[in-house]
């Protein structure tokens, strides 16, 4: 699937107040299904023994899937489609990995 047809099945699903000039709810979204997704890792790594199984593996993903519905909500409210979001980062990391400066600090490295 491309970004763009994504994109437009989320504009169908994103029924949220004030949306179109709401950009707290998709950014708070995202920030709470990240955090789930990061505590199926903790869970993973205290109870599972960092050991992956196909229905663990099955739940990550549908959490992925929930924090890309939220990124994706977040690029609408800002009227900007995802395949510039993935250029843009792409092309950033392109010129650090040029520059020698993947690692390290700062935004604007």
């Amino acid at each position: 699937m491309k970004f763009s047809d994504y994109q437009k099945l989320i504009e169908q699903t994103a029924l949220y107040p004030n949306r179109g000039s709401n950009l707290a709810y998709p950014a708070l979204g995202l920030t709470g299904e990240a955090g789930e997704v990061a505590d199926k890792v903790k869970k993973l790594i205290r109870d599972h023994n960092s050991i992956m199984t196909p229905l663990l593996k099955h739940e990550m993903v549908k959490e992925l899937g929930d924090v890309l519905w939220y990124l994706t909500a977040l690029a609408l409210e800002l009227n900007v489609n995802l395949e510039d979001v993935a250029k843009s980062n792409v092309k950033k990391l392109t010129d650090r990995k040029s520059r020698g400066v993947l690692k390290g600090d700062g935004d604007n490295r």
